[in-house]
C-alpha cells in the first residue's frame, strides 16, 4: 500500500517497479494500492509526513514497511516477503 497524504499525493516514481513485479511473480501473490492516510483512521499514525510509505500487508496483517522511494529496497522487502 502506497500511504500517502492529499499535499503531496502518491508517490508515481515506483508504479513501473510495481508493474513489473507483479507481471514477474503474477497478479495473485502481488497487489498494490494506494491509501490517503487522512481519511483511514486505522493510518492515523502515518500522518503528518511527505516521506513515501509503503506498507507491505500478508493475511490482514501488516508485515513490512519501507520508507523513501528507494526502489531497490523496496523490491528487496517485496521478494522477501513473498
Amino acid at each position: 500500500v502506497d500511504a500517502f497524504q492529499a499535499w503531496c499525493g502518491p508517490c508515481r516514481a515506483v508504479v513501473d517497479l510495481f508493474r513489473n513485479m507483479r507481471n514477474e511473480v503474477g497478479s495473485d501473490l502481488l497487489r498494490f494500492a494506494v491509501a490517503e492516510v487522512d481519511s483511514i483512521d486505522a493510518l492515523e499514525e502515518h500522518r503528518g509526513s511527505c516521506e513515501p510509505l509503503f506498507l507491505l500487508y500478508a493475511g490482514g496483517e501488516q508485515v513490512a514497511s519501507v520508507r523513501g522511494a528507494n526502489a531497490p529496497l523496496l523490491r528487496k522487502t517485496i521478494l522477501e516477503q513473498l
